[in-house]
């Protein structure tokens, strides 16, 4: 039985309550005194969120508890998420982004999942490092996805150009598909957190690292991109555009290329005439490999003070994660499941998801190095991509400056 309910909080435009029943008789595994209602509350868009439901459903039944599921922005999440702890309010199952993780599990507010037999076993260590603090598991993600380069088929066959490989190659492959109003090249260098998740993989697969961002290999990286632009490869419009935007001058003709996530496929596929494809992101020199950065929601459990409910929250986070349900949650929202064994099985169903299943073998969890420290990193490295690619400064002097 499922009721769908809407209402409104102070703190968030609009939040969606959904009620999902499970059998709490005999089927279930969930051990209290009485029937058990666990509390969700998650991000997921209105797109993604009955994706997600129908897992849910099958889920609490498997479980035996009922569960009240409520769908947030996610631009709200942490202030709120760092209130209910403080007041003792969360709720039993808590997803989050996972550069979030760590900043949650540090306050105390998070249980580790290992509690719940839950180890990540058969995931790749990116995906673990995301959602471990101090040594511990909090937070497991069941789809993840990241970045690759996506191109115009039909264009790149008109211009005799070949998917470029290298960074040579990409920039030879840009120029050669500029022409009038189109450009080789679209990505998104925005004054945000998507300005720096789109120059990670450059910085990264060059060798560079977000806790020496003066190094030669960073500036390197940020000459790279900025040569792009410079040469009109690329819009010096890319400094305001979103990753949504830059999918739009895509599938509009105005880019025969773009950097852009598997979240895109279902838009794209729908796009009339568009033959795509897509592959890894190209690197410095051949045999390189590419890493790229892991996005992604991952649940935890919350810290709520209730024995019984934490052990039936834990058992329904291991359930919602089997790979089972990662492949229809994938499948549904453009994502690659998070098991390695998963996500083969979903490329072989689904060829064009198989350059992002190949990157997050190799992709990096942003908080990896830093932490709780990464949000400030982020902000120096889209900063500095800013000031080069306006012409302020010199990729060099850009870096420095955004580092002091």
């Amino acid at each position: 039985m499922k009721r769908t309910q809407l209402i409104a909080t102070g703190a968030l435009a609009s939040t969606a309550l959904l009620v999902l029943t499970g059998c709490t008789g005999g089927g279930g595994s969930a051990e209290s005194n009485g029937p058990i209602t666990l509390t969700i509350t998650d991000t997921l868009s209105e797109t993604s969120a009955p994706i997600y439901e129908e897992v849910y459903e099958v889920c609490a039944e498997q479980v035996g508890v009922t569960v009240e599921a409520s769908h947030v922005a996610g631009s709200g999440l942490i202030a709120k998420v760092l209130q209910q702890a403080s007041s003792r309010t969360l709720p039993d199952i808590l997803m989050l982004d996972n550069p979030d993780v760590q900043q949650i599990a540090s306050s105390g507010a998070l249980s580790p999942l290992g509690d719940y037999g839950i180890t990540g076993e058969g995931y790749p260590q990116g995906i673990l490092d995301a959602g471990t603090y101090e040594g511990d598991l909090y937070g497991i993600a069941p789809v993840v996805n990241s970045i690759g380069l996506f191109y115009n088929a039909d264009l790149l066959a008109e211009a005799g150009v070949e998917p470029p490989q290298t960074w040579d190659e990409l920039k030879a492959a840009a120029s050669a598909l500029t022409d009038g109003s189109r450009y080789g090249i679209a990505f998104s260098a925005a004054n945000s957190f998507e300005g720096t998740w789109q120059f990670l993989p450059f910085l990264w697969s060059n060798g560079g690292s977000e806790d020496d961002l003066t190094s030669p290999e960073a500036v390197e990286a940020l000459e790279f991109v900025n040569g792009l632009v410079a040469d009109g490869s690329a819009s010096s419009s890319v400094v305001g555009w979103s990753q949504n935007d830059v999918n739009d001058q895509f599938i509009a003709g105005n880019a025969a290329m773009m950097i852009n996530g598997p979240w895109n496929m279902p838009k794209l596929t729908a796009a009339e005439g568009l033959n795509f494809e897509s592959i890894e992101i190209p690197v410095p020199t051949a045999g390189d490999t590419t890493i790229a950065p892991l996005g992604g929601e991952a649940f935890t459990v919350p810290q709520t003070g209730d024995p019984a409910k934490m052990a039936a929250a834990g058992e329904f986070v291991a359930c919602v994660t089997e790979d089972e349900h990662q492949i229809t949650m994938a499948t549904g929202r453009g994502a690659v499941p998070s098991s390695t064994a998963a996500a083969e099985t979903a490329a072989a169903d689904n060829p064009l998801i198989n350059s992002f299943v190949e990157t997050v073998q190799n992709a990096r969890a942003r908080t990896a190095l830093l932490g709780e420290e990464w949000p400030a990193a982020a902000t120096s490295i889209y900063t500095a991509v800013q000031i080069a690619l306006t012409g302020q400064a010199s990729p060099a002097e850009a870096l420095e400056q955004a580092s002091s």
